[in-house]
């Protein structure tokens, strides 16, 4: 089982402004706050932002080595969608919009949306039944 997942962000509080909202929207509450960090936690697994001097660059890419990004289950595609609305009008934008919401095929309903910093977060709905 996956324990935590750190990623370091070139703002905290733009972090906190993004991917908090929309992991608290997913069940996740505040684990842990600190000068330069915070953590949200669900069940046993958190995720952890934060804003290290040791930084290297001043935006995430996704298309370089390293994560590309986070994929979230959701129930049910009402879900998807009323998170999606939600989420961009917390700075988030839809990618693939001319795909969605079937951009990673018809059989999978999600939304990708990327933040103004570069990170993507996946909203996927699945069906029970596809998962065995």
């Amino acid at each position: 089982m996956l324990h935590h997942v750190e990623i370091w962000v070139p703002d905290l509080g733009r972090a906190v402004a993004s991917f908090g909202r929309l992991l608290e929207a997913l069940g996740y509450t505040v684990f842990q706050t600190w000068d330069g960090g915070r953590s949200w936690r669900l069940g046993t697994t958190y995720l952890v932002f934060e804003q290290s001097r040791a930084l290297t660059a001043g935006q995430h890419d996704r298309c370089r080595p390293g994560l590309n990004h986070l994929a979230f289950h959701v129930q049910g595609q009402g879900t998807v969608d009323a998170l999606v609305t939600k989420a961009l009008r917390h700075g988030w934008t839809l990618m693939f919009p001319d795909r969605h919401p079937h951009a990673g095929g018809e059989q999978i309903y999600a939304a990708y949306l990327e933040n103004s910093d570069g990170f993507e977060v996946e909203l996927v709905a699945v069906n029970p039944t596809e998962l065995d």
